[in-house]
């Protein structure tokens, strides 16, 4: 699929993908190669910052939801299908999705799959809305081949109505999912709940095994609202976005941060004007980040305290690379880079 880049404001460069699919899953290598995950069974993938796109869907996958994939390079890739009962699967490429294996595929027709996150290139996560009152957890430890149901024993009690949304890929991270490498691997990981009378992010500090909750000051309430996605710079400081993600609807308060890996929130004291679904750190930067959502895109430069608009183009998520390049991608096909 060759196209032409279109610039748009607030720093946003288009890179036209040819298709209408919304992109939900974004795996941001580098400044030339990403991974885009959607709608329809669609995979894509470039290798030259975006002027190009080839599909490298998983073949028979037209009737699944794509909402997260997690890229190591430009080759290797894991993709996650949404949904209740088998409809929720899991796919891996060691050959940039000239193959695909599914190594995955829910029979509890009570789990629905919403995001995964890897702490290196063979240790990594896959969380399931509550089955039997509490969140589900899938492990991996060989890069996506295998996974197993971790204990549940560890894992808090879920609030009445609460369910992760999986709106980015971002409702489950590291620091290394945030940072795309430049934290190592690390233990620590952070899930963003919502749908319930509190939003709530859940921290683990050994992999998934055990976790705290902790309520943030997020909107919340009703099924539409809560914590939607998620970034960590290092184990400690973070960045949480959402709000009400019905079209029109008010969200204040729709961004958090916190300084002690999730144990304490602190409401943004300008936060975003609207519901955000995507968040990412810039490279390198212990201050600057941003959000973006179907409204538009958003700048910190404090650390998560104070937001100010860039762009009222749709994105859903958003993602950052250690060679300094951002990109994001949404509706309607919509895929677009920043650099420097």
């Amino acid at each position: 699929m060759a196209n032409a880049s279109a610039p748009t404001s607030g720093g946003w460069a288009l890179r036209p993908t040819g298709t209408d699919a919304r992109f939900r899953g974004l795996a941001a290598v580098s400044r030339r190669t990403a991974w885009l995950a959607g709608t329809e069974g669609t995979v894509l993938r470039t290798r030259d910052g975006g002027a190009t796109w080839r599909n490298v869907s998983p073949p028979g996958a037209d009737g699944l939801e794509f909402r997260d994939v997690e890229a190591f390079d430009g080759r290797r890739a894991v993709v996650l299908a949404i949904g209740e009962g088998e409809a929720s699967r899991i796919f891996r490429t060691e050959d940039g999705g000239s193959t695909w294996t599914e190594s995955f595929r829910n029979t509890d027709p009570r789990a629905f799959y919403d995001c995964m996150a890897f702490f290196d290139t063979r240790h990594g996560l896959a969380v399931s809305d509550p089955v039997d009152g509490k969140y589900r957890v899938l492990a991996t430890g060989d890069g996506g081949r295998n996974w197993r149901v971790l204990p549940s024993a560890g894992m808090p009690a879920a609030q009445p109505g609460e369910a992760s949304f999986a709106a980015s890929g971002q409702c489950l991270v590291t620091a290394r999912s945030s940072a795309q490498g430049r934290s190592g691997g690390g233990r620590d990981v952070w899930l963003a709940t919502g749908g319930a009378a509190t939003a709530r992010v859940l921290h683990s500090a050994d992999r998934g095994r055990t976790w705290t909750a902790t309520a943030t000051p997020l909107p919340a309430g009703d099924p539409a609202r809560g914590v939607f996605g998620l970034a960590f710079r290092d184990r400690a400081h973070g960045l949480a976005v959402g709000g009400d993600y019905r079209p029109g609807e008010p969200s204040p308060e729709a961004a958090a941060v916190t300084g002690d890996a999730g144990a304490t929130w602190r409401t943004a004291s300008a936060p975003p004007p609207a519901y955000r679904s995507g968040v990412a750190w810039l490279p390198y930067s212990r201050r600057a980040a941003l959000a973006v959502g179907p409204t538009g895109t958003d700048l910190t430069t404090d650390g998560g305290r104070t937001w100010r608009t860039l762009d009222t183009g749709s994105y859903d998520t958003v993602s950052c690379t250690p060679d300094l390049a951002c990109w994001a991608a949404g509706e309607h096909g919509r895929a677009a880079i920043r650099r420097g």
